[in-house]
């Protein structure tokens, strides 16, 4: 009897020892290969409903939805429609999250003078089937730190679904004359854009190539010599390793390439107590340490020439 009060019967009858013969169409040098391994048919028989009875309940229908549900993948990655639902519906993590509440709600965005919040909100490129766990801070970092008004800047994440974006904009520092152009430059260096406002006319000009990422040290040294700072009209970066200052008057500073800042203080004192430029001076080279040399303006050499012939004349000396 089974489980259920019903009689269990062979497949072919009972043999003459009264056990059952349920290997159906099965060749009989392969069933004594089976009784022969587990000793007897009786023991086989067991051994196999043991099996059989450990099998989970609907492992077969469970199986059944697993190959209906891979054969289904299967077709669709090969008609394409996987492909197109994730171009539709973004990364399917994303969607996860976002359906979760981690989608990017709010954007806030501070520090902003010169910048527009279109243009820097743009330039983050966050899309809006981004969500904020899988959102890279970094790059967002980057990417707005590659706009030539940004300085600095800061993102942080609010969970579940606030993004703070803290900005330092590149204030106006210097112009920088190249190629017979001049760009407005930040203290970096970096090109803010092109000098068209007058506004702008007030701030310390370089030239030359490598002039534009020296510029703070321009500055810094016109800083240390506050009584020549008002004369010079701009700083000419030489070999891109020292500076020429060029002042209003029409003098050239040379400076040297080592410790300029004390040279232009030692010129500082010249222009103090010799009143130096306003003499028929157009060149002072303060490039060595031990001397400074001069240079008059064509005319005041010629005259100078003139007069120590006269004083070579008088002496009874050639004329």
């Amino acid at each position: 009897m089974d489980g259920g009060g019903r009689e269990l019967r062979a497949l072919r009858g009972q043999s003459a020892s009264g056990e059952f013969a349920f290997v159906h169409r099965v060749h009989h040098s392969r069933f004594r290969v089976l009784t022969t391994r587990f000793g007897s048919d009786s023991r086989f028989r067991d051994t196999v409903s043991a099996l059989i009875t450990r099998i989970p309940k609907g492992i077969g229908s469970t199986l059944t939805v697993g190959l209906f549900a891979a054969t289904l993948l299967f077709g669709l990655d090969r008609g394409g429609h996987i492909q197109s639902f994730l171009e539709a519906h973004g990364d399917l993590r994303q969607e996860a999250l976002r359906l979760a509440g981690f989608d990017i709600r709010s954007v806030t965005i501070t520090g902003l003078q010169t910048l527009n919040e279109q243009d820097v909100l743009a330039a983050t490129g966050i899309e809006a089937d981004d969500s904020l766990p899988f959102l890279d801070a970094d790059a967002v970092r980057t990417r707005l730190m590659a706009l030539p008004l940004v300085r600095d800047v800061t993102v942080r994440k609010f969970y579940p679904n606030a993004l703070s974006i803290g900005i330092s904009e590149n204030k106006p520092y210097a112009l920088w004359q190249r190629d017979g152009e001049v760009s407005i430059i930040g203290s970096d260096g970096r090109v803010i854009g092109d000098m068209n406002d007058e506004a702008f006319a007030t701030l310390p000009l370089v030239v030359g190539e490598g002039a534009a990422a020296r510029a703070t040290e321009f500055v810094s040294i016109l800083e240390g010599a506050p009584d020549v700072k008002p004369l010079v009209k701009a700083g000419v970066r030489v070999g891109d390793r020292r500076w020429t200052l060029k002042l209003t008057s029409g003098l050239d500073v040379l400076l040297p390439e080592e410790n300029p800042s004390a040279a232009l203080q030692k010129f500082s004192s010249f222009v103090r107590d010799h009143k130096l430029t306003d003499k028929d001076i157009v060149l002072v080279d303060l490039r060595y340490p031990d001397r400074v040399v001069l240079r008059l303006t064509e005319a005041a050499a010629a005259q100078r020439e003139e007069q120590l012939k006269a004083k070579a004349k008088a002496k009874g000396g050639p004329a």
